[in-house]
């Protein structure tokens, strides 16, 4: 999470409702703020319903104060020593996460059964926010991985060093091995990766394994497709990550590759971005 950061207090921000998947975010988000010694802030957001016929808005706030007081919990179960801070934050959801990832170093949050989906959401939140955020947004899950390889996809291209930074520290913070996936798209998949492409990824991945000198790092070079291969590659991943969307010039849309292991990654997914950025309102 070094490169994502913009002060030291920056903290990691998890977004949460009354779904399974939050919960699991609140967990993940809690690891991450305690590993990197940041505040955690927890956000629920909602909108006031002006219909007379709508409950009152005491009727509306119990719930919503029940969600956080939930994620407050979970979140101290998980790492008792944290900086907690909750907020009820009236609006849309969409809205006030990609406000708060104009501030944070993280943004988590829950994938809404997104995984579970077999059309193409576009317009489901996490992708929109995953899209748009001004920082790096780690999808959550409903269920936690058993202890696993962190997984990092890369194309050498200009995501990789910021997708290696953070695959890097997460496999630290973890004590977890990384797989560094680097695969070759050949016209004929049963071609041999040429040896030259090893090579190049080798002196690509030297620098983070000279500064990260105790983690196990496996590098493999496939033929093949990549989103095939990294969706097999993720069912036995604890943690995916890959850059937001490779060398695509536009930051208004995802990747291809970080839309797939989105919708069909079975492991939490962080894509993550090149800079800390203003994120594209809603």
């Amino acid at each position: 999470m070094r490169t994502m950061s913009l002060t030291a207090d920056a903290p990691v921000v998890v977004g949460v409702d009354d779904s399974p998947q939050s919960l699991t975010a609140v967990r993940l988000a809690a690891h991450e703020a305690a590993a990197h010694q940041r505040p955690l802030r927890i956000v629920h957001a909602f909108n006031w319903i002006a219909d007379p016929s709508a409950p009152i808005e005491g009727e509306l706030r119990e719930p919503a104060e029940r969600i956080l007081n939930q994620a407050a919990q979970v979140a101290t179960e998980s790492e008792p020593v944290l900086r907690l801070t909750c907020a009820l934050i009236e609006g849309p959801a969409l809205t006030t996460l990609l406000r708060e990832s104009g501030s944070a170093a993280l943004l988590v949050l829950g994938d809404g059964g997104l995984s579970g989906q077999t059309a193409v959401p576009i317009e489901a939140i996490s992708v929109q926010i995953a899209a748009r955020a001004g920082c790096s947004v780690l999808v959550a899950r409903e269920n936690l991985p058993p202890p696993a390889p962190v997984l990092v996809g890369i194309d050498c291209g200009a995501g990789t060093s910021t997708a290696l930074d953070f695959a890097f520290d997460a496999a630290a913070t973890r004590d977890s091995e990384l797989v560094v996936l680097r695969v070759w798209e050949a016209d004929d998949p049963s071609e041999e990766p040429d040896p030259s492409i090893a090579r190049q990824l080798a002196e690509t991945v030297a620098p983070w394994q000279e500064r990260y000198p105790a983690v196990r790092v496996t590098q493999q070079v496939r033929s093949g497709e990549s989103k095939h291969l990294l969706i097999e590659a993720s069912r036995t991943a604890e943690l995916v990550v890959v850059s937001m969307r490779g060398e695509q010039p536009s930051r208004s849309m995802l990747g291809a590759l970080s839309q797939t292991l989105l919708y069909h990654s079975p492991a939490p997914v962080v894509i993550v971005r090149t800079a800390h950025e203003l994120y594209i309102q809603a």
